[in-house]
């Protein structure tokens, strides 16, 4: 069993830890392709991202706080301003720091 496992190991030119991985997923169901991760689940939608991208670049000036508001207001999605700042600095836009 391993010497054919080593085989099929050189022939796909794959490491041998790989293979043996891959190996029970592909005698339980015959396939080897990723299988899908669910992950935490996005707060906003793309449409909502895009919003606070072009609201940030009207208003430079504006805080993350002020963001979400103004996101809370029109979208009725409810998000911190960390969850904001973290959206933007993803897509490069930075938000300012209110200076107190």
């Amino acid at each position: 069993m391993w010497a054919y496992r080593l085989e099929v190991s050189k022939r796909l030119g794959i490491a041998q830890s790989a293979n043996s991985r891959l190996w029970p997923r592909f005698q339980n169901d015959g396939n080897v392709s990723r299988c899908y991760s669910t992950g935490r689940p996005r707060v906003t939608t793309s449409n909502e991202n895009r919003y606070l991208a072009v609201t940030a670049k009207r208003k430079r000036w504006s805080t993350a706080s002020d963001l979400s508001r103004q996101l809370s207001s029109a979208t009725g999605t409810t998000v911190s301003r960390q969850t904001v700042h973290r959206c933007l600095g993803y897509i490069g836009l930075y938000t300012r720091r209110l200076v107190r």
